[in-house]
């Protein structure tokens, strides 16, 4: 089997080049940034460039989309910018895609499409989203491509598989999520300052989102399946977890604890379609990070 991976070099995409390297998978991968791992094919390229199609196989078995501005922050404000490389990035790789008879397309979506969750309330793959609660230009950024890429299957594309990653953590030194970064804290302060320790989401370690792609490889027809952690967990959880795992106690400061944030979307669909579930846990996701925080 061989698959492209745009993204490559990304936190998700180095990990998913592991586990491909594991199951004996060819990988071409683009990015802009350097290579780090010499074991696979790689371009330097744009997703935007015209000139993509050269470097994907004909008939290749799938191509997996990662690339993109994949933080809020990097988009705030900079709708263009986010547009530019999100959507139209995607749609010149569609075009792509078509232009060489690719067998599928994996498109990296997110949870942050879903607008308001109420209370504990779970959201699946089904759950209507009204755009008008968006403020996020890059969560609008990853609905428009979600809608592009339907509208493309529907004119006879490839099989699509549309993957909605929770809250994804891991070992790395930049780009932390809030498990990252409370671990962090704990481990080299004396407190930790959260807005509302009630605040919890279905965060997902690296290596169970790599395993989703994986197994989402070869799926018929049009998909879109949440891939995210079994349950909710909160700040007060992550806290007190950091705490054990390094025998510290630490102050903590909640400036805002009226304000909780939930956001619990359903991983029973990609368990039933996909035969897969997250394999580690918060405990041992922690001890991943040690080493980088």
């Amino acid at each position: 089997m061989k698959i492209v991976i745009t993204g490559s070099e990304s936190f998700v995409g180095k990990e998913l080049i592991k586990q491909c390297r594991d199951h004996q998978i060819k990988v071409i991968g683009f990015d802009l940034m350097e290579r780090s791992d010499a074991s696979y094919e790689f371009h330097r390229v744009d997703v935007r460039s015209k000139k993509i199609d050269r470097y994907i196989p004909e008939k290749v078995d799938a191509i997996v989309h990662l690339a993109a501005l994949s933080r809020d922050s990097d988009c705030r404000d900079k709708a263009y910018e986010c547009f530019d490389s999100n959507v139209m990035g995607t749609l010149n790789v569609i075009r792509a895609a078509e232009k060489r008879k690719a067998g599928q397309f994996i498109f990296a979506s997110s949870e942050w499409v879903y607008d308001k969750f109420i209370g504990n309330e779970i959201k699946d793959e089904d759950a209507l989203i009204d755009i008008a609660n968006h403020t996020s230009e890059y969560a609008l950024s990853k609905l428009v491509s979600e809608a592009n890429l339907r509208q493309t299957y529907k004119h006879g594309f490839c099989p699509i598989t549309i993957l909605r990653f929770g809250i994804i953590y891991g070992p790395r030194k930049t780009n932390w999520s809030a498990v990252e970064s409370i671990l962090s804290a704990v481990k080299n302060q004396g407190e930790v300052t959260v807005g509302s320790l009630k605040t919890g989401r279905r965060f997902i370690h690296v290596s169970d989102i790599a395993n989703g792609i994986l197994k989402s490889i070869d799926l018929p027809e049009f998909n879109i399946i949440n891939l995210v952690g079994n349950k909710l967990i909160t700040l007060r959880e992550l806290i007190e977890k950091s705490e054990r795992l390094l025998g510290k106690r630490v102050t903590v400061i909640e400036t805002n604890p009226s304000l909780i944030s939930l956001r619990n979307p359903s991983n029973k669909k990609a368990k039933k379609m996909l035969n897969w579930r997250p394999l580690v846990g918060l405990e041992e996701g922690l001890k991943t990070l040690l080493p980088f925080v």
